[in-house]
């Protein structure tokens, strides 16, 4: 059974930093597309940022451009989200993702989902 297990998530100050961590059993994992969404109170998931399976190619939405790192370890089956200067609209719970062929910022292109971490970001 595929599981992917999100962690890493707490409560921190506007400004600071945080790396989540996604880690991946039983896929395939340096065949798959990996993407985190987020999704805040009241709002729906959002794309946030995906990387392909060699690493070589990483994609932001907009407002987190040049504050998040999308990485992944295929040696670890993990796949990590840096993320400095937090903003307390950055607030959500963070989900991983894998997709299979594809490279999208679109949830219906994604095969598997975690259960996602809580950020909370403090003003």
């Amino acid at each position: 059974q595929v599981r992917l297990v999100e962690s890493g998530g707490e409560l921190v100050q506007a400004g600071g930093s945080l790396r989540i961590s996604c880690a991946t059993s039983q896929l395939d994992f340096k065949t798959y597309t990996m993407g985190w969404f987020r999704q805040a109170p009241g709002k729906e998931r959002s794309f946030v940022a995906a990387i392909t399976w060699s690493g070589a190619s990483t994609y932001y939405t907009e407002s987190v451009k040049g504050r998040f790192t999308i990485s992944r370890d295929n040696a670890k089956n993990t796949v990590y989200l840096e993320m400095n200067n937090l903003k307390p609209d950055d607030t959500a719970v963070y989900s991983c993702a894998a997709a299979l062929g594809v490279v999208s910022a679109e949830a219906v292109h994604y095969n598997y989902w975690g259960q996602g971490t809580q950020v909370t970001v403090s003003s």
